[in-house]
């Protein structure tokens, strides 16, 4: 169906990253495929502030799209410094570069690309199910229609789609801040503690998502007071983080903020006959390892490469891309699920020292980290940096903790 010079008509529903940039490899294939993209949206109206990657991820786009790829490297900034800000204390760590981008600036790009590559990219588009007009005659469907899929939902069995709900409530806002790192702070309430994690995506604006243990949330009032309310009060609880900036929130008036709670989505399979499932819409990663927008990125990478290399068999090249997308997801969905703990367990790790507490914070992808008292864990890590046998001991055990606790 794929081969070369064969009339194939592809119909992508979600017109974030992960469908406009398949769009854009798809063309790039194959000139002659009519590729249609069908976004519910107006161009320019997403919400969600940046979104964060590394540089391993740009050395894929450039060898998807060399012109997309320098695009978005061009408009984004810059970090390579952590800073956390622990009660009021300030401590700042080293690490690799990190990049920021506005998530309507990249869908922008994406969008002029695709387009001027001759993909259709029809904004205010919704499609309401398998059986729209617009997907008649389609040689593929790609649902990259996000979290609450309607293409996997009109049909969910085949995909088998399961959603666990995280306890901690977090809403996610902007800031006039513009931030040069990767920035925490921790405060501690009367109703216990609460946190920011700080990014910047421009030379003008940052996110800032701000999380908490349920009591808190409800303690402190946050669940009802108006958006207004609440965004001065949580201006206060971080002022030395954002230095007389606001934040900047929804403009919802009296009623409360949006705060969420993260649904973690898994599937079965990722696809059933033409219909093939992508970024959001097949699985979600919780957003404090910041890769949601990467993991989307790498599967629409995937799956071009799957329909070029079997290009007379569809349901082959879509079996061989879930295959492979599952498993390169294995130790992402392992990282998110520890992260995700980690802070809804965050007393735990608030009576070290800043600087000790903040090192922890980096370790929490550790399947180790749950089962060694903190302090004990830190001086292991220490340790571990000189002796060899003890970082083997580590690779070794912390695995197999987590499987046994996961069984339990």
């Amino acid at each position: 169906m794929f081969s070369s010079g064969a009339h194939v008509k592809i119909a992508v529903v979600g017109g974030g990253p992960a469908g406009l940039y398949l769009s854009i490899l798809l063309k790039r294939q194959d000139p002659s495929h009519e590729i249609a993209v069908y976004e519910r949206n107006a161009a320019g109206s997403t919400y969600g502030w940046g979104v964060t990657y590394w540089a391993g991820l740009l050395d894929k786009l450039r060898a998807g799209d060399p012109e997309s790829a320098a695009a978005v490297a061009g408009a984004s900034v810059t970090w390579t410094d952590g800073l956390a800000i622990v009660r009021d204390e300030r401590t700042v760590h080293r690490g690799d570069a990190g990049f920021g981008i506005g998530r309507r600036r990249m869908l922008g790009l994406l969008a002029d690309r695709a387009a001027g590559l001759g993909v259709e990219v029809a904004h205010e588009h919704p499609i309401a199910g398998p059986g729209a007009p617009e997907l008649a005659g389609a040689d593929l469907v790609v649902a990259a229609d996000g979290v609450h899929s309607t293409l996997r939902e009109a049909d969910p069995e085949p995909f088998g789609a399961a959603f666990t709900t995280g306890r901690n409530p977090y809403v996610w806002l902007g800031t006039s801040k513009v931030f040069d790192s990767f920035s925490f702070a921790f405060k501690e309430t009367g109703h216990g503690w609460i946190w920011c994690y700080a990014y910047g995506f421009s030379g003008e604006r940052s996110t800032c998502v701000v999380e908490c243990a349920p009591g808190t949330w409800t303690g402190l009032g946050l669940d009802t007071m108006p958006e207004g309310d609440c965004l001065a009060l949580l201006e206060k609880l971080f002022h030395d983080l954002l230095d007389g900036h606001p934040l900047i929130g929804r403009d919802r008036g009296a009623d409360p903020a949006q705060w969420l709670r993260f649904r973690t989505l898994t599937t079965r399979a990722w696809h059933h006959g033409r219909t093939v499932l992508l970024g959001d819409a097949a699985h979600t990663t919780h957003y404090s390892i910041g890769a949601g927008t990467t993991l989307a990125l790498e599967d629409a990478l995937a799956l071009a490469d799957a329909l070029r290399t079997h290009p007379g068999d569809l349901d082959t090249a879509l079996t061989v891309y879930g295959r492979r997308r599952r498993a390169e997801l294995v130790s992402a969905q392992s990282a998110a699920r520890l992260s995700a703990q980690w802070y809804e367990n965050l007393p735990r790790y608030m009576a070290l020292e800043p600087d000790r507490m903040f090192a922890l914070l980096g370790q929490r992808h550790s399947p180790l980290l749950p089962h060694v008292p903190p302090q004990l864990y830190y001086r292991l890590d220490r340790a571990a940096g000189s002796l060899e046998p003890l970082r083997r001991l580590k690779r070794w055990l912390g695995p197999r903790l987590a499987r046994a606790t996961h069984r339990v």
